[in-house]
């Protein structure tokens, strides 16, 4: 099953999926009010911008682990990284929107931005293209770090 392309492909695309299901749902019914009521950074963007990039970053990360997993070199170990950082990507949500907890939500993005970049090294030696397709995420996740520690200070 794991040697024919359109399986893996599905197969990662359920998992890394399934954790932006989990993170979309805890935003959409836990972020309100709360979230509405938080001072924001004035470089916040709208909530209409977070859909459509998530989906795009979650379909970039879901073709670096498909081409990773089908190169010659690939490591059973670096799949189980990418497991992991799908744990604290979901984590950071339930954290910040179910939990309401910014500054602990602030520590797990940190966590998750360490892996981001250790998964693109991981990726780098084995498919190069898989770590390139890495590096929107982790721009991305840095600008949230960035919000969130405004939040933190702001509120």
């Amino acid at each position: 099953m794991f040697k024919n392309k359109f399986l893996t492909f599905i197969s990662f695309l359920f998992v890394t999926f399934s954790a932006s299901a989990i993170g979309g749902l805890s935003t959409i019914s836990y972020k309100e009010p709360w979230y509405s009521l938080l001072n924001k950074p004035t470089l916040s963007p709208p909530d209409w911008v977070f859909g459509p990039v998530w989906t795009t970053l979650y379909l970039m990360m879901t073709i670096a682990i498909w081409l990773f997993w089908h190169s010659k070199s690939r490591e059973t170990t670096t799949v189980y990284i990418y497991l992991i950082h799908l744990v604290f990507n979901t984590t950071w949500s339930v954290v910040f929107f179910v939990f309401h907890n910014m500054l602990l939500a602030l520590m797990v993005l940190i966590l998750l931005i360490g892996l981001i970049i250790y998964l693109i090294f991981r990726f780098k030696r084995v498919n190069l293209v898989s770590s390139y397709l890495m590096i929107p995420y982790l721009l991305w996740c840095s600008f949230a770090l960035f919000l969130n520690i405004n939040l933190v200070m702001i509120n």
